[in-house]
């Protein structure tokens, strides 16, 4: 399992029970803790298996699909729940995503505080919080259960941008796409849909698509991009496994998700960000999904359809 922070929400409620009352509850160390997700899975049913947690900001649950995918391709293990889990709807997390000054400001239209990615106006993202997980298993074992598939993992790349903790590096982005897709033993273009980590800042949207012009070169004008945070805000530790899950359904029906909000494009973002309403795609075979962090952790992962 990724996750980001852990249990944030019971972390606040220690500091404001210990600053009133100088004590918190016994079972603040094991509820705060980022592998609580992996710990519950198992507890819930009956896992004995390793467990494992990611905790690499927005990368988290990308990079624990990866390395689940990476265990059964390389014969360690037949079958894994990957996912992520984030909480971090309360005062003290939102008003530390304030102070970076990423958060969405109220929109002039009257819109309220919006994701806007790759949009002219967008002022930044918007938090959400939930969980994902897929089971990702070998194709000896699916076909011996007889399941309907609904898309095949077929790569993972991954990288550092080794530059600054909260500033996007293009060269580190380019890498992971790259990593992927060699990975994947597929070229630039064969991928038809991207599902774009863009969170709606101003910094960040243009750095993701200016990675993705260099990581596919031409084939780039040819791929439909979007970003999902705009319709369900961004899940930190839980995007990655949530945007996966997103891909991995518009494989099975060849059909494409939008970008929501977006309405007046960034010049700066001038590939096809799939404006307002999703679209049928019935040649899509192959989609990515981009996962990019503070930090400069990146990962992309490359689905096929099934």
């Amino acid at each position: 399992m990724g996750c980001g922070l852990g249990g944030a929400e019971i972390l606040q409620q220690s500091y404001d029970s210990y600053a009133t009352r100088r004590r918190v509850r016994p079972t603040t160390v094991p509820l705060i803790m980022a592998s609580g997700p992996a710990s519950q899975v198992c507890m819930s049913f009956g896992i004995r298996g390793p467990a494992h947690t990611y905790s690499i900001a927005c990368a988290s649950s990308s990079v624990a699909i990866g390395e689940a995918f990476r265990s059964i391709r390389d014969g360690y293990l037949d079958v894994v729940v990957a996912g992520g889990a984030e909480a971090m709807l309360n005062d003290g997390s939102v008003a530390g995503w304030q102070a970076i000054g990423v958060i969405a400001k109220e929109h002039a239209d009257g819109a309220g505080k919006s994701c806007r990615p790759f949009d002219l106006e967008r002022t930044g993202l918007v938090l959400g919080e939930g969980a994902a997980t897929l089971i990702l298993e070998s194709e000896e074992r699916a076909a011996a259960r007889g399941v309907e598939l609904l898309a095949e993992i077929v790569g993972f790349g991954a990288s550092s941008d080794a530059h600054k903790l909260t500033e996007p590096s293009v060269d580190g982005q380019v890498r992971a796409v790259r990593n992927a897709l060699e990975d994947a033993g597929l070229p630039a273009d064969a991928v038809g849909y991207i599902n774009a980590h863009a969170t709606g800042t101003p910094a960040g949207d243009p750095v993701e698509i200016e990675a993705i012009k260099r990581a596919l070169g031409a084939a780039a004008q040819d791929v439909a991009i979007s970003s999902t945070k705009s319709m369900h805000g961004h899940l930190v530790g839980a995007s990655g496994a949530l945007e996966c899950a997103i891909t991995a359904l518009a494989l099975r029906e060849r059909r494409i998700p939008p970008t929501a909000n977006l309405t007046v494009a960034d010049p700066a973002c001038d590939l096809d960000c799939v404006a307002g309403t999703g679209r049928d795609a019935p040649d899509l075979e192959v989609a990515l999904s981009n996962s990019f962090a503070f930090g400069g952790s990146n990962a992309t992962l490359v689905l096929r359809r099934a």
